[in-house]
């Protein structure tokens, strides 16, 4: 594995980068403050292939490999983690599984929507009594001639209610268990589809989060997405990559909080000189900078893994895991340095602290990770 970015990755990076410091961070404190859903932005996003990052060119996608897509996360979320987590969602959670188990009718409707960002993807799999337990999902699909028809709630979806394509999954078969379970591509348009309740929420306040209530609701059978019984398979698989694109979150999230750290200790003045004279200071910034710099290279290495189509749950696990503790640390020593000032809204590294706290929770909480990296190990 080469570790160096080649020259057009390095290119696309800066673009991005550029890009998210121009456009996006100045509105961040705004957006989260509001509540308000980065659709100005990810129109923009659009036309620059961001949103189309994965989807091959044949469907209207930049068609770019995860090593370069999970930096365009990373400085996405650099300048606002809400941001980059509709990013990450729509890439991996939605297009991906498109690309990789929909058939060629479903990929020609849909990955050129989600490529032009017409309509912003997300993943229905929480349910209220099944998060990291899939196995104990309640909404079912039943066929009735050409069309399923599906009921239950869905929770913690994030773009919920701005999601316009939501790859849903449901019981087909109660017998079978996780067997049987299948995927379905739902449209927001479809009949029976409701939004429920918009959660109030501690950070990435701009991404929204919501339930999602499918009463009665139609799919066409043509949108079942691989076959009966393969949606177990299909969520874990999709999740895996979900996980690199959240552990891109969180480096951004910890490389905002150096960034931030770096600046204002060189700039605060205490006892004649700035903090960024002492050596307590000194210290915190360099742990963060090492913990950033550990956390961008496992999630590279799991992007690498994933680009040479190898299997991929532990060293996703494992990236998600360690940079997403490294954000929540990072974030805090932030504040620290900070000081009063940091404990304000008036500087952005309060909310990086919120925005990082979530990133050891969705997609695997951080004990969910062990299990992984530990069943991986010792299997």
């Amino acid at each position: 594995m080469i570790l160096e970015l080649n020259e057009q990755q390095r290119m696309i990076r800066n673009m991005v980068r550029e890009f998210a410091e121009k456009d996006i961070k100045p509105r961040a404190a705004e957006l989260d403050e509001k509540n308000i859903f980065p659709w100005d932005s990810l129109k923009k996003m659009a036309q620059l292939g961001i949103l189309g990052a994965l989807i091959p060119q044949e469907y209207g996608g930049a068609g770019l490999d995860n090593v370069t897509y999970s930096m365009m996360v990373e400085e996405i979320s650099r300048a606002c983690a809400s941001t980059g987590v509709v990013t990450s969602v729509h890439n991996s959670l939605t297009a991906w599984p498109i690309i990789h188990y929909g058939n060629e009718d479903q990929k020609k409707k849909y990955l050129p929507i989600l490529a032009r960002g017409e309509k912003i993807g997300a993943f229905g799999g929480t349910e209220p009594n099944a998060g990291t337990d899939l196995g104990a999902m309640q909404t079912t699909a039943e066929l009735d001639g050409d069309n399923y028809i599906l009921n239950g709630t869905k929770t913690f979806i994030t773009s919920g209610p701005e999601a316009g394509i939501i790859i849903a999954f449901a019981v087909t078969n109660k017998e079978l268990g996780t067997k049987g379970i299948s995927a379905f591509i739902v449209e927001n348009d479809f009949e029976g589809y409701k939004i429920g309740g918009i959660f109030d929420k501690l950070g990435i306040n701009a991404s929204l989060q919501s339930e999602l209530i499918f009463e009665n609701m139609v799919v066409p059978k043509e949108n079942l997405l691989g076959k009966e019984g393969e949606g177990y398979k299909i969520a874990l698989s999709t999740l895996d990559g979900g996980r690199i694109g959240i552990a891109a979150q969180a480096v951004g999230i910890a490389q905002a909080a150096l960034d931030e750290s770096i600046e204002y200790s060189k700039n605060r003045q205490q006892f004649g000189r700035p903090i960024a004279k002492f050596q307590a200071i000194q210290w915190m910034i360099a742990e963060m900078a090492t913990k950033v710099e550990a956390a961008r290279f496992l999630v590279r290495y799991a992007a690498y893994q994933k680009d040479q189509g190898n299997r991929i749950s532990k060293e996703a696990a494992m990236a998600k895991l360690f940079a997403s503790e490294a954000a929540s640390w990072c974030a805090d020593r932030a504040i620290q340095i900070f000081g009063g000032y940091g404990y304000t809204k008036e500087y952005p590294v309060e909310r990086l602290y919120r925005d990082a706290r979530i990133t050891q929770i969705y997609e695997g909480t951080s004990e969910v990770m062990k299990m992984v990296i530990a069943g991986s190990l010792l299997r």
